[in-house]
């Protein structure tokens, strides 16, 4: 099957976007992590670098709503 990723989230930094990874997996979702590198190389300066979660396209809608709900849950 080659199904596309899609971005479904972007952070500032690596460790939200673990957490959100995290969050995903235990809602059964399988989720990867980019930019990390370059986020964590150019740490304390400003980058224009985003730190990506990404799920496979058919578990793009379910993912944004569990990450949005979180949001929501810790405000």
């Amino acid at each position: 099957m080659d199904e596309k990723l899609v971005t479904v989230a972007r952070f500032e930094d690596g460790i939200e976007a673990e957490l959100a990874k995290q969050l995903l997996a235990d809602n059964g979702i399988k989720s990867v992590v980019t930019g990390e590198n370059v986020a964590n190389t150019f740490s304390g300066m400003v980058a224009g670098a985003d730190v990506e979660v990404q799920t496979f396209e058919s578990d793009a809608r379910r993912a944004i709503e569990i990450l949005e709900s979180n949001e929501k849950q810790e405000e």
